[in-house]
């Protein structure tokens, strides 16, 4: 299985979906990603949700939404086109603060590739994506930052 998460700003323009779109579909055919992970917290999470949905239609893949706070603690409603939840390993001593890094953090760990969009503004987005490209120079993830296209 060849997994690909997603990062980006919580405020994406809408235009960005085209190029979405297009990364998606790129992901599926030429690398031969089965598997997609995606947060739900802004813009960008939501566009890449609804555009691995479209390709589900089309393409034998999956999506997992992450699970950022134990699922006990905060009960989620899972929305429709979402094969599983994910909640990684070892997140029940993070801080509520600091879960959503730490769990992006995890999938940046252990995905095959990132579809990003960072604008290179301070911030966690920011911060992860830099961590995953030093990761990419070891030939560890291969990423995308669709902010570059």
């Amino acid at each position: 299985m060849k997994t690909c998460f997603f990062l980006g700003h919580r405020d994406a323009p809408e235009t960005l979906m085209k190029a979405l779109e297009e990364s998606v579909f790129r992901h599926i055919i030429e690398y031969g990603v089965d598997h997609f992970t995606v947060g739900r917290y802004g813009s960008f999470d939501r566009m890449a949700y609804q555009t691995v949905c479209e390709m589900k239609k089309r393409y034998d893949v999956s999506l997992s939404l992450l699970l950022p706070y134990h699922p006990f603690d905060c009960p989620v409603r899972v929305p429709e086109g979402f094969d599983h939840t994910f909640y990684p390993p070892g997140m029940e001593t993070v801080p509520k603060r600091a879960a959503i890094i730490q769990a992006n953090r995890y999938m940046i760990r252990h995905s095959d590739y990132l579809i990003c969009y960072d604008r290179g503004q301070i911030g966690n987005t920011r911060i992860l994506a830099e961590e995953a490209r030093r990761k990419e120079r070891g030939g560890l993830i291969k990423v995308e930052n669709l902010f570059d296209e």
